[in-house]
């Protein structure tokens, strides 16, 4: 099921929050609204940590994770380091990076396999992001946009790209991620998905604007009508009760 929401009047949900399939990362000082939504989809099977990078809110944008890792950038403090790393699964490496490119949500776009990154992207991150999150790394652009992270959504199921991004290159990618990939937008027409939008392969958040049509081509691409781990078990053991008797 994909889900409305707002921080602060923002419809920008991928700038203040960062979803993978086993943590939810979410902006500190926002309404107790916007918490309550991630915690109710959520809370049952991931942890919800309240979090700033660099004293910012921005956090979806500053960092990347996935199920195995998260990397911060280099101006992370000590303190917010360390509550990231109490807050997180023990099995989640935390680690900084020294990077140029700093706002790591923007150039890097990954699931739990595969991340692609902006073509400028230093040799020795592009080694930390291989090691820390154990993905295979290619530099790409979407619809010849350079920051990766900002155009597209990913998932293990599915991904959502620029608008404008030719069918050659959805294949191209689609081949390169061994998922179905999908042009769209979010909040009514923002190209913008990364910053729209954040999914992990059961649940999507976005901003409140996103209309039904976009809910609707959120839920295919990413398979997310499917069911939740825990529906999915309830289901399977209803009918095979069902089967049985």
């Amino acid at each position: 099921m994909a889900v409305r929401v707002q921080f602060e009047n923002n419809n920008e949900v991928g700038v203040f929050s960062k979803l993978t399939n086993t943590y939810c990362l979410v902006a500190i000082g926002g309404s107790e609204n916007f918490y309550s939504v991630f915690e109710a989809e959520l809370a049952e099977t991931i942890p919800v940590i309240h979090a700033s990078l660099a004293g910012c809110r921005i956090i979806g944008r500053m960092c990347v994770g996935n199920k195995n890792g998260l990397l911060v950038p280099s101006t992370t403090t000590d303190d917010e380091l360390q509550h990231l790393r109490n807050s997180l699964p023990d099995k989640v490496k935390v680690q900084r990076v020294e990077e140029r490119l700093s706002a790591l949500g923007n150039v890097i776009a990954c699931n739990d396999y595969v991340a692609l990154v902006h073509p400028d992207l230093d040799k020795e991150t592009e080694e930390i992001l291989s090691d820390v999150l154990e993905v295979e790394v290619f530099r790409q652009t979407v619809a010849a946009n350079t920051l990766v992270g900002s155009y597209c959504s990913l998932s293990n199921r599915g991904g959502l790209v620029h608008p404008r991004t030719s069918i050659q290159d959805q294949d191209e990618l689609s081949s390169l991620l061994q998922v179905p990939l999908v042009a769209g937008t979010v909040n009514r027409g923002s190209e913008v998905i990364g910053g729209g939008m954040v999914v992990n392969d059961w649940s999507a958040f976005c901003g409140l604007d996103t209309t039904s049509t976009e809910i609707s081509v959120i839920e295919s691409v990413f398979k997310l009508n499917e069911g939740t781990p825990a529906t999915i078990t309830t289901e399977m053991r209803s009918s095979l009760i069902e089967s049985m008797s």
